[in-house]
């Protein structure tokens, strides 16, 4: 089935052109029947143009399908309360209900069909709802999409979507940047969903304080040239389904004015085991040379700026191992971005943390303000 990107159906006549497709196609309405368990008078279906998107957002079997940490479900409504139709692919991602700009709520989607309550006993009056993916999709932590059916507004109304913020971000990264373990205070460095809160990560802390649109397209694990996991990021960063290679993003429906890429965590704890079989796979017996990484990450950056001509790209890394003294990755990325003479691909490197594990809430603060300090000091947009 075609997969459309509901993030910009609003323009211009995309949301005619949008509906007739979807009559066409008799699979992407949320009808009041039997089939789709929908009786609500209120019932908002996903598809409907007040309800607003952030992310790559894919369709299938009458839902929108929420795939990548911080992707947002959006709606602006007058009225007391709010609720969400939802289905989980394995029942192990978690969402933020956000209301007016404040996390209420967290919570867990189940694998079966079914109502989630986000709201009760509202202030009269207009308010704005998002349902914010804090989870990444991770096929080996066997987490996966979250499909979004629609809103229900028992007494209440939906009003037009809010307007689009002008300031767009994109984030391209590992488990850092997906806010692996930030919740975790049990002193170990759980992968478990339950404390991963991309709400919490640097990426989104930076992109709230410029109010700025944000997508992420973060993998835990991930690297560039090798990872933990089986698919490295040159090879799923063009994906809306990064388990779906046929389901290719169309670039020009979203132009970020800045990129943030922090990578290269995995590969260099991969490099660093040469008996381990994520090096075999990439490396057969040989190790990669010096010069083989830096035109590796400069290629990428290349590709990078092809898809978005004007954007400011920010070549970042930390703070785990990679920045500790001594290493010569931060060396490795300055290389890299020299060889490209672009003036518009920039390094900044956030300080090694100096404790074990992930970065946790604090961390990820102190990530976030370097990071904005670096964008007012250097950028205009």
């Amino acid at each position: 089935m075609k997969r459309c990107n509901r993030q910009h159906l609003s323009k211009k006549a995309g949301v005619i052109v949008y509906c007739l497709a979807l009559l066409c196609l008799g699979c992407g309405s949320v009808k009041r029947s039997a089939s789709s368990n929908v009786d609500d008078e209120n019932f908002i279906p996903f598809h409907d143009k007040r309800v607003q998107y952030d992310g790559r957002i894919g369709e299938k079997n009458g839902a929108a399908e929420l795939y990548w940490s911080g992707s947002i479900a959006r709606i602006r409504f007058s009225g007391r309360n709010l609720k969400a139709l939802m289905e989980d692919y394995n029942g192990q991602n978690y969402f933020n209900v956000i209301i007016d700009g404040a996390v209420v709520q967290k919570l867990k989607i189940d694998s079966a069909k079914k109502w989630y309550t986000l709201a009760e006993n509202l202030s009269p009056g207009e308010h704005v709802a998002e349902l914010f993916k804090r989870t990444q999709i991770n096929g080996e932590y066997r987490r996966g999409y979250t499909r979004f059916y629609g809103f229900s507004l028992p007494g209440g109304k939906a009003l037009s979507a809010p307007q689009r913020k002008l300031r767009r971000m994109e984030f391209y990264g590992n488990s850092i940047t997906c806010g692996h373990a930030v919740e975790d205070t049990t002193g170990g460095d759980s992968g478990a969903s339950f404390y991963e809160n991309n709400y919490l990560s640097y990426a989104s802390l930076t992109a709230r304080h410029f109010g700025a649109q944000s997508s992420c397209i973060a993998v835990s694990g991930i690297g560039l040239l090798a990872g933990f996991r089986k698919a490295i990021m040159p090879e799923i960063y063009n994906l809306r389904n990064p388990f779906d290679s046929t389901d290719v993003w169309d670039f020009s429906l979203y132009q970020p004015q800045v990129v943030v890429v922090n990578l290269l965590e995995n590969d260099k704890a991969v490099i660093g085991r040469p008996s381990d079989e994520h090096f075999k796979k990439r490396f057969g017996n040989t190790p990669p040379t010096e010069d083989f990484i830096i035109s590796s990450y400069a290629s990428f950056i290349k590709i990078l700026r092809k898809h978005y001509p004007n954007a400011s790209i920010i070549c970042v890394l930390g703070d785990m191992e990679i920045t500790r003294a001594g290493s010569k990755w931060p060396g490795y990325v300055e290389k890299a971005v020299a060889s490209l003479h672009d003036k518009k691909v920039y390094t900044h490197f956030f300080p090694y943390k100096g404790t074990p594990g992930h970065p946790r809430v604090k961390q990820q603060a102190e990530m976030a303000a370097s990071l904005i300090k670096f964008i007012d000091q250097n950028l205009k947009w």
